[in-house]
């Protein structure tokens, strides 16, 4: 696979998860009223991350948004950060990818600053994917424990209220199970995962290979250096004669080199 293909796909395939993130973060389903062995079925409870929701029979819906931040649990409004956090890093990594395409040819950048810029963008889409699937997984594991809390009351015969299982809004006899909202959740967290490695890929293809000529240091010629080097020896040889002819009697003779 071409570096230019493994790019363009690494970009669309985390667009998609990007989507996926965003749709997920707003659906309202993220929890849904279980069915099962409830007598009660002319309304039908869902809540999402905002609001929470009653369907009737008749096909009439209300919605109603959480109008409290504190009063709801510590563990919910970290899956609501996490959605968030794995949005804007999304977003970022959206942004800055397109500069990087290699078919896209912007003024005079260089293919390492493009190199550069796709691995920066990959790991933000490898990290908004982390950010997706755990805060699903958060939010997944806080609807198995209240269920088989729950489920664990109804059969002994329990009638505990006012916990509401998310958020305090119901009693601890309706169950909630796993909505479609955790599915997009985890599957576009994923697929934003498989992007960003793939951007990650591509980045080592965009790099320039090294060339010869950078490690190769420029001296001067070997012959210029040869007489240079020639040129010094024949005057230390004279310097070192002249000198030996002063030190044998203390005087100091006339030479060849003394009339030029």
């Amino acid at each position: 696979m071409s570096t230019t293909m493994c790019q363009t796909m690494g970009f669309v395939v985390s667009a998609l998860g990007f989507a996926g993130i965003i749709v997920s973060t707003c659906l309202d389903m993220w929890s849904t009223q279980d069915l099962y062995d409830n007598p009660v079925t002319a309304v039908f409870q869902y809540q999402g991350l905002w609001r929470s929701c009653v369907r009737e029979s008749s096909g009439f819906t209300e919605c109603r948004p959480y109008f409290t931040i504190l009063g709801l649990p510590a563990m919910f409004q970290a899956c609501r950060a996490l959605m968030i956090v794995g949005i804007v890093l999304g977003a970022i990594g959206l942004l800055i990818s397109i500069f990087a395409l290699k078919c896209i040819r912007i003024g005079s950048m260089e293919d390492a600053a493009k190199a550069n810029i796709t691995l920066t963008s990959g790991v933000m889409f490898i990290v908004a994917g982390l950010c997706s699937i755990i805060g699903v997984s958060v939010f997944a594991n806080m609807l198995v424990t209240n269920f088989w809390m729950t489920t664990s009351s109804m059969y002994s015969g329990g009638a505990i209220s006012g916990m509401g299982g998310m958020g305090g809004m119901q009693t601890l006899q309706t169950r909630y199970t796993f909505g479609s909202a955790l599915f997009v959740g985890w599957v576009a967290g994923g697929i934003t995962v498989i992007g960003g490695i793939m951007m990650c890929i591509a980045c080592r293809g965009l790099m320039p290979e090294e060339t010869t000529y950078k490690a190769v240091s420029y001296h001067v010629p070997s012959k210029s250096a040869g007489y240079k080097a020639s040129v010094y020896e024949d005057k230390s040889k004279k310097s070192i004669y002249n000198e030996s002819r002063r030190s044998e009697d203390g005087k100091s003779y006339p030479t060849k080199y003394d009339y030029v």
